[in-house]
């Protein structure tokens, strides 16, 4: 469970805004859409190498830039 302390002085928004970022950042939301419907491995896979190329391509973009 996430624990936001709020700190004096600090707005309600602030911290809603600081609960998001560490909740976005757990990734768990990413894990129960994941799991709503079965993946085979070989989708993963293919998935993940299509990641890759495409974080590779770009890298390489903005190294030439």
């Amino acid at each position: 469970m996430l624990k936001i302390e709020v700190k004096p002085g600090e707005s309600i928004e602030r911290a809603l805004k600081r609960y998001k970022r560490k909740y976005r950042n757990t990734k768990r939301l990413d894990q129960i859409r994941s799991r709503q419907e079965y993946t085979k491995k070989s989708v993963e896979r293919r998935k993940t190498l299509k990641k890759a190329q495409y974080k590779e391509q770009f890298l390489n973009e903005q190294e030439d830039q």
